[in-house]
C-alpha cells in the first residue's frame, strides 16, 4: 500500500500545475511530465501483478493505478488537444500575413478622396 499512496501524491503534485493557454513549451512539457508519470505507473501495475501482496490487495492496488492512469491519458488528450488548436490558430495568423492584401486590415487601407 505504501507505493501508492506516495505514487498518489506524486501525481497530485504533479498534475496541480496544468494552467490554461500560457505558451506552446509549457503545454509541452506538460504533456512530457504526464507521459513520464503514466510511463511510472505501467511499471507500477507490472511490479503489483509480480508482487507478493494478497490477490485483494494486489487487484485495489491494480484498479487505483489504472484510475489513475486514465485520469493522467484524460489529461494529456486535453493537452494535445489545446497544443493542436494553438497551432491552428499560429497557421491561421501566418496565412493572414501573406494574404494581407486581400484581407482588409488598418495597415492595408487606401483613402479614396472624390
Amino acid at each position: 500500500m505504501t507505493t501508492i499512496q506516495t505514487s498518489a501524491a506524486s501525481i497530485q503534485s504533479g498534475s496541480s500545475g496544468s494552467s490554461t493557454s500560457s505558451g506552446g513549451s509549457d503545454i509541452s512539457s506538460q504533456i512530457s511530465r504526464i507521459t513520464s508519470q503514466i510511463t511510472k505507473l505501467t511499471q507500477q501495475l507490472k511490479d503489483v501483478a509480480n508482487g507478493s501482496s494478497s490477490v485483494e490487495d494486489k487487484k485495489k492496488q491494480q484498479e487505483l493505478i489504472q484510475a489513475q492512469i486514465k485520469m493522467l491519458q484524460a489529461q494529456l488528450a486535453q493537452l494535445q488537444r489545446q497544443q493542436a488548436e494553438e497551432a491552428q490558430q499560429k497557421q491561421d495568423q501566418k496565412q493572414g500575413k501573406i494574404e494581407g492584401v486581400n484581407s482588409p486590415s488598418a495597415e492595408h487601407q487606401i483613402d479614396i478622396y472624390i
